[in-house]
């Protein structure tokens, strides 16, 4: 696995997998699994982790090494695209199906979703007619 990731991420994967590695036998349980993927920045679902386990034949109740998780956090990396991800969100708020959306309503999103905006985001999003100059060819 280590030819997928460079050795940065890898120590930045140990030291979080360790972390929870509690009983510290290279180790961790389960149940943890989603939160240390999803403290490294991916989105698994329960579906998803229950699959990852499945291809490895862990038991719910079991525990996995390093090199498992390695190869879960790349398999979960490989399905995972934010930008379709993103695009997708987009295009279902765009009820109107005109290929934008008003800027206040993304402001409303985000905010709602719990997204914080800086101030500076937060002053840059209101003078926007639209947003299509940034997404409108993604939409279609």
């Amino acid at each position: 696995m280590a030819k997928f990731f460079t050795p940065v991420q890898i120590n930045e994967f140990k030291e979080c997998f360790s972390l929870y590695d509690k009983k510290q036998k290279g180790k961790i349980v389960v149940k943890d699994l989603i939160t240390v993927m999803r403290c490294l920045g991916t989105s698994p679902t329960f579906g998803e982790v229950e699959r990852h386990l499945q291809v490895h034949k862990i038991e719910k109740s079991g525990e996995l090494d390093f090199s498992t998780f390695l190869t879960m956090m790349h398999r979960q990396m490989q399905q995972e695209d934010p930008k379709a991800e993103i695009l997708e969100a987009l295009r279902m708020t765009d009820k109107q199906k005109k290929g934008f959306i008003q800027a206040s309503e993304l402001r409303a999103k985000l905010t709602m979703l719990g997204e914080k905006l800086t101030n500076k985001e937060g002053k840059w999003l209101p003078g926007r007619p639209a947003l299509h100059h940034l997404a409108r060819q993604r939409l279609q």
